[in-house]
């Protein structure tokens, strides 16, 4: 008798941590595939319409990324400086230039969090790879450049616009 109380007890202990398992991955909120964000109507949106954004970066179209701009784009670079701030009309020139100088890009993101704020912003973190092609000294050559980011956008009808962070 006392060989198959053991097994009963070890089927049921098992059976135990399985079940525990189960339930504490039930919890578990289910994400957007290929991101770390969760999977809501309004983070798909909000995903579905930063992905226009990385193919208007890859396609290199700078009247689709100006479309997407608020025209109350503000960016300060991160520092104090304010001889890197662009505004909307600085945006347009930098995109401009920028793109005449690169024969591709490829731009790929990761995106971390989706913040709905009080005040009616979004805060898109994540990271991205760039990838693009410049000429150097010896004909064209790829650049790679991996870092963090934020895009702050702000709602506009049914989509947003990109309010900084491009």
């Amino acid at each position: 008798m006392a060989q198959m109380t053991f097994p009963l007890a070890r089927i049921s202990t098992v059976l135990a941590l399985a079940l525990g398992a189960l339930a504490a991955s039930g919890c578990a909120p289910t994400l957007i595939p290929n991101t770390d964000v969760e999977d809501t109507s309004q983070n798909k949106k909000v995903v579905g319409y930063c992905e226009q954004y990385r193919h208007g970066v890859e396609e290199k179209n700078v009247g689709l990324l100006l479309k997407m701009a608020s025209e109350r784009y503000y960016e300060d670079g991160g520092n104090t400086n304010a001889e890197d701030d662009i505004d909307f009309a600085g945006l347009k020139e930098y995109l401009a230039g920028s793109f005449v100088k690169t024969s591709a890009i490829r731009y790929e993101i990761r995106y971390r969090r989706v913040t709905f704020t009080q005040n009616d912003k979004v805060y898109v973190d994540y990271t991205y790879s760039a990838s693009y092609k410049l000429p150097g000294l010896k004909g064209e050559e790829w650049r790679h450049t991996v870092a963090d980011n934020r895009l702050v956008l702000v709602p506009d009808g049914d989509a947003y616009k990109i309010l900084s962070g491009m």
